[in-house]
């Protein structure tokens, strides 16, 4: 009966191969050893992914350097041409508005509902300046604010440019001027820039 003889064949084969596995196993390992179940999955790997109690906050609200295609909500110019003048209004969750100069971003700031629809002034987490000579960030309220200065901003008319405390003289003696904190600004523009509200998108 050959079939049969095949079946009992292939049993014994199929019973041998876990002997032979463990024999191997012992002639590997030393005669010392005892073999041990392998794991279906090593231990080095993570099958969930671990919750992270990271706070990313602080870099959330760093400067960021500003997208080429970004455009001034005030205005709809490109903030990212101008370097000098820019400003960046950032949120607690991270998204931010880009703008093109401060005087865009005290407008901004007497209307936030406008130009960022489902937000209010509140939820403004951090605000960058650029000063203008040196081309760094600074923090919005930390910065002066010259007014009434030669320079022209990017709008070509009106201008803030933002300064350092310690180089504000220097700047008005270069480009006359006056200098204005930003909560006196940010309670209300003077008249003459109160009339260069952008408009209405």
């Amino acid at each position: 009966m050959p079939n049969r003889r095949q079946a009992w064949r292939r049993i014994a084969l199929a019973g041998a191969t876990p002997l032979l596995g463990g024999g191997l196993y012992l002639l590997v390992q030393g005669p010392g050893a005892q073999a041990k179940a392998t794991p279906a999955v090593p231990d080095d790997v993570c099958i969930v992914a671990p919750t992270l109690a990271w706070d990313g906050v602080g870099q959330r609200l760093a400067p960021r350097a500003i997208p080429a295609e970004a455009r001034c909500p005030v205005c709809g110019m490109f903030p990212a041409r101008q370097p000098r003048w820019a400003v960046q209004v950032l949120y607690a969750d991270g998204q931010a508005h880009f703008l093109d100069s401060p005087l865009s971003l005290f407008h901004y700031l007497q209307h936030v509902a406008r130009y960022a629809p489902g937000r209010q002034r509140a939820d403004i987490a951090a605000v960058h300046v650029t000063e203008h000579d040196s081309g760094r960030w600074l923090p919005a309220e930390q910065a002066l604010y010259i007014y009434g200065s030669g320079l022209r901003g990017p709008m070509r008319s009106g201008n803030l440019p933002a300064v350092a405390a310690g180089n504000a003289s220097s700047f008005t003696d270069r480009h006359s001027g006056q200098a204005m904190s930003f909560a006196s600004l940010a309670r209300e523009l003077p008249a003459a820039l109160q009339q260069l509200t952008p408009h209405r998108h």
